[in-house]
């Protein structure tokens, strides 16, 4: 894999990372309008939103963002 192959595959992904976020952050709204922040889904969706944070947070660090 060459060097700009490989940026173009961190910058897909960074992408995914995104659009993966939003979708979790928009299902915790969902579940806490109708009440349930207290379940395990919500839960759940809350660890998966702090680690895709993370992940994302990471790729910002080293520069790779869609500009």
């Amino acid at each position: 894999m060459t060097d700009p192959e490989r940026l173009a595959a961190y910058e897909r992904m960074y992408g995914d990372l995104l659009k993966e976020r939003d979708k979790v952050l928009s299902d915790m709204d969902r579940l806490r309008e109708a009440g349930k922040q207290r379940g395990a889904t919500y839960q759940q969706l809350l660890a998966r939103k702090l680690t895709l944070q993370d992940i994302i947070g990471r790729f910002e660090i080293y520069g790779i963002r869609p500009e």
